[in-house]
């Protein structure tokens, strides 16, 4: 699975272990910045990792900033972006599972680097279900983002 991960300075800090999470794995990671922790704008790179997915460059995405609300609004924009604030190893291969999250946002500031990793691996360890009810609830919000993006 090819993994698009984009950080601003915020995020920069467990960047690196979402980055090796992901090989660790056997994913391929796609880095899109930031390299340091000068600062720069969180949409910019939530917008890259959503875009990477929307032009199949990506299969799913990883956004972080310092508290990982940012990262999760502005990919939530993108049309086909389901975007997740995930700070707990349940939330993070249930939401893929149920909801259909391709995006998981993280909290830079907020959790460290041995919970980023495991939130990662269970991320992409997580598969979507093939129950009727959770198609049903996905397909729900499909029309609801359908709705309003017009």
């Amino acid at each position: 699975m090819r993994v698009a991960v984009g950080s601003d300075h915020g995020g920069f800090i467990i960047k690196d272990a979402v980055i090796n999470a992901i090989k660790e794995a056997g994913h391929e990671p796609i880095d899109f910045g930031t390299m340091n922790q000068d600062s720069v704008d969180f949409p910019d790179y939530a917008e890259k990792v959503g875009k990477a997915i929307i032009n199949g460059q990506a299969d799913r995405g990883i956004a972080i900033c310092g508290s990982g609300v940012g990262v999760c609004i502005t990919a939530n924009k993108i049309k086909g972006i389901y975007a997740g604030l995930i700070s707990d190893v349940y939330s993070a291969h249930q939401g893929v599972e149920h909801d259909g999250m391709n995006v998981m946002c993280l909290a830079g500031l907020i959790i460290g680097p041995r919970l980023a990793k495991e939130l990662v691996l269970s991320f992409l360890g997580a598969k979507e279900m093939d129950g009727e009810r959770y198609k049903r609830r996905i397909n729900k919000i499909k029309q609801i983002e359908k709705e309003f993006s017009k």
